[in-house]
């Protein structure tokens, strides 16, 4: 079968979702094309087995960035999932939705249907809540929410230093205003990491309506350019047979993620045209936003040694607490084996002139010199900082015509002086919270940025040195009707019937906050679009 309703590119989050709802009533053909494999690595299903999935080839784009000024010129890895379930099959779990403001902002921005108001029932329809269904959570859903199942006292003293320094402890985030520190809640279940595939593609694998293709790369969107108005037909795609061609009856639904679906547009010919000449590559279709708007929340990952207490330094630096962590996590599937990488999370204002809170910690009872490399053999922990909002701007654009090329990924981190002043704001808040009474009988020590970092220069410095992705690149496929804008407020893109991006780069700006909830509900919009458009043309 080489034709179908529907033709979804891309297998993560957003795809998994589009899969379940467009075949679920039976009526249309779905073929889902995944350039991954399937998601039987045993790493993925272990929360702590994100250490074993990032940075490895088996279920990772491994990307990496343009040497980035903003970071004094380094080159940061760049994760992105590449295997059934995309990033939800590597990220760090944590359910956060973001706050009443940002999806405000975007219905300000004139899309309709885009408030905190109307985005809320379609968060609650996805989720299956460990508490039960109440005014701002839902239960019987696919995407199960649960708490942690590991404690640690130095969180634990820390959120009391956090609530000496002005943060309350509040019982949870998701409520629209996540001012306040809390533990964070997570995408499993029982224990085990909960992807998009086990929560929307495992339950419709059975249906015959849906087919799956794994480890297939989609080369280009094909296009009929005998009407006066651009319809897209299909795709050519490089399977393991060879190169094939397949065509939608409906739409070609583009849900690769921020940089793979901007990457297949502009090889398609969509996108700037003088960009895509340089490249080797005939224009289709003028659309100057493609690949533009690239926005992603920098984390400056501060380093403290902690005395009177043990950390996971500790734990995993020992045979006797490796093993120990085993056996408790599987007879129990308790303990530092369910861990994300961060349990703990807080949200306040940088400066009193910020309207709502705009930074965000992540903590985390362990500290290394960077992802992938041992933890440190003495006991510590990691308070990241990171701007919620950032006004810098990078882009994704081709460097060839080739689609086994990577794209070049420019994030120009603290290219504004916006963003520097928020990072010292961050780093000094981190400081107060560190110096707090309730943290005094742990004898904290700044590993990172060091007590010799003083000055604000010295500060914008360590930014520079410390600052690192936390892999929620948003924004290539913007929302909206100006200049920059790639789809519309349903998600169509302009100028081009039978085409839509559902995926985390349709966002206009960054969610305050983890990006693969609204994915989720970015796609659950996205099918009800589809499904109404569907219906409307019978």
């Amino acid at each position: 079968m080489t034709t179908f309703d529907y033709i979804v590119v891309g297998a993560g989050t957003a795809g998994c979702v589009l899969a379940n709802r467009l075949t679920a009533n039976g009526k249309y053909n779905v073929l889902l094309i995944e350039a991954g494999k399937k998601d039987n690595y045993f790493w993925i299903n272990i929360p702590v087995g994100y250490l074993y999935t990032i940075n490895n080839p088996r279920t990772d784009w491994c990307y990496e960035i343009e040497p980035d000024p903003g970071l004094n010129g380094r080159r940061i890895g760049y994760a992105r999932g590449k295997v059934l379930g995309g990033c939800s099959s590597i990220n760090g779990m944590i359910y956060m939705r973001g706050q009443r403001g940002d999806y405000d902002h975007w219905a300000q921005l004139g899309n309709l249907g885009w408030s905190w108001d109307d985005v809320l029932p379609v968060f609650k329809h996805s989720e299956d809540y460990q508490h039960g269904a109440d005014e701002f959570h839902g239960a019987g859903g696919e995407m199960r929410v649960e708490e942690r199942r590991v404690n640690w006292e130095i969180l634990d003293a820390w959120r009391d230093a956090a609530a000496d320094s002005g943060i309350p402890k509040i019982a949870e985030f998701n409520r629209g205003d996540n001012s306040g520190n809390a533990y964070f809640q997570m995408t499993q279940r029982r224990g085990s990491r909960w992807s998009a595939t086990k929560a929307f593609l495992d339950p419709a694998k059975a249906r015959p309506n849906l087919t799956i293709l794994t480890e297939s790369h989609v080369q280009k969107l094909l296009f009929d350019h005998l009407s006066d108005e651009k319809r897209c037909t299909g795709i050519q795609v490089q399977t393991k047979r060879g190169i094939e061609t397949f065509e939608a009856s409906r739409e070609v639904l583009l849900s690769a993620g921020s940089i793979g679906s901007p990457q297949i547009l502009q090889l398609s010919g969509v996108g700037n045209g003088e960009l895509l000449k340089e490249r080797g590559v005939i224009p289709a279709h003028e659309l100057s936003g493609v690949g533009e708007n690239l926005q992603d929340h920098l984390q400056i990952r501060t380093i403290y040694k902690v005395h009177n207490t043990v950390t996971l330094n500790q734990r995993i630096n020992s045979l006797f607490g490796l093993a120990a962590m085993g056996i408790e996590y599987f007879l129990l599937k308790t303990g530092p084996l369910t861990m994300p990488p961060s349990q703990l999370g807080a949200f306040a204002k940088s400066d009193e002139n910020q309207p709502t809170a705009n930074i965000e910690w992540h903590v985390q009872p362990l500290s290394l010199d960077k992802f992938g490399d041992p933890l440190h053999k003495y006991n510590a922990i990691t308070p990241s900082v990171c701007n919620l909002r950032p006004s810098s701007r990078g882009h994704v654009r081709i460097k060839s015509n080739r689609p086994e090329d990577y794209p070049a990924i420019t994030l120009n981190y603290l290219s504004t002086e916006e963003d520097l002043q928020v990072a010292v704001g961050g780093l000094k808040y981190t400081r107060k919270i560190m110096a707090s009474p309730a943290l005094s009988r742990f004898k904290p020590e700044e590993l990172k940025p060091g007590a010799d970092v003083v000055t604000d220069a010295d500060l914008e410095r360590a930014a520079r040195d410390l600052g690192t992705t936390i892999f929620h690149p948003v924004g290539t496929c913007k929302m909206g009707n100006d200049p920059l804008a790639v789809v519309n407020d349903r998600l169509e893109v302009h100028g081009i019937r039978g085409l839509r991006v559902i995926d985390a780069s349709v966002m206009p700006t960054i969610v305050s906050g983890n990006t693969n909830a609204p994915t989720v509900m970015i796609a659950e919009k996205g099918a009800k679009f589809i499904l109404e458009d569907a219906v409307k043309s019978s």
